[in-house]
């Protein structure tokens, strides 16, 4: 019973102080990067102890909400991508997903990113995605083609012009390129495979010259049947 109410209490601390902050942003009082006041001045003011201050502190700086800086206190934060990167990271290391479902989630929001970047791609953005495409093509190193695949897709979620789609994509990149070294690779090892990939590219870069939604799209569907293909060929 002691355990539960000590337990109750710091779940109570917690929410007092994230109430708290998000009732300052909401005022205006507090923006991303400004200092949250000391602790010792944060307990006094929400009728909590220090250390359930500091716990909560630490949930938050976990959570992405706060981040800490020995010395000089606690900030508020707003790290969507560091949040949402550990999380996945995570899942995968606990095998409660894989790459195809990765693969999937990719599909989605690339779908997306490719049917905004028909209407927002700047010109300099498009010259860069039709550079990357053909070098990647050209490119006989898998390992150099497989880093110009990577610049290919964060270049194409960049053009968005979405800002949550980039930092939902940026949270993913770590695992993303990974997941791209790993199954560019395998799909240039296949000849049929290597053409059906390259040519997928071309697609998307020709739908987005032409301002293209549903192109797009179908060029960013072709390129993850092919990935998709590969995964269940390798059984991962």
């Amino acid at each position: 019973m002691f355990m539960a109410e000590n337990g109750q209490r710091a779940e109570r601390a917690y929410e007092k102080v994230l109430d708290y902050i998000r009732s300052e942003v909401r005022r205006g009082r507090l923006k991303r990067g400004e200092r949250l006041p000391p602790e010792r001045e944060l307990a006094e003011q929400l009728g909590v102890s220090r250390n359930s201050v500091r716990e909560a502190m630490r949930t938050l700086s976990l959570m992405g909400f706060v981040s800490s800086v020995q010395g000089a206190g606690n900030y508020v934060s707003c790290d969507l991508e560091g949040n949402l990167s550990s999380s996945l990271e995570m899942m995968l290391l606990l095998g409660e997903t894989n790459y195809l479902q990765v693969s999937q989630l990719r599909r989605a929001l690339e779908s997306e990113t490719a049917r905004l970047a028909a209407t927002y791609m700047l010109p300099g953005q498009l010259e860069k995605l039709a550079s990357l495409a053909k070098r990647m093509e050209e490119e006989t190193d898998p390992q150099k083609g497989a880093m110009l695949d990577q610049q290919f897709h964060m270049l194409l979620c960049e053009s968005s012009g979405n800002l949550l789609l980039r930092s939902l994509y940026r949270a993913m990149v770590s695992t993303v390129n990974r997941f791209i070294g790993t199954m560019y690779v395998r799909i240039v090892e296949n000849p049929e495979q290597a053409a059906q990939l390259h040519h997928s590219h071309d697609v998307i870069v020709r739908a987005l010259a032409e301002r293209d939604e549903d192109a797009a799209i179908l060029g960013i569907r072709q390129h993850f049947q092919v990935v998709e293909t590969s995964i269940v060929e390798h059984g991962k």
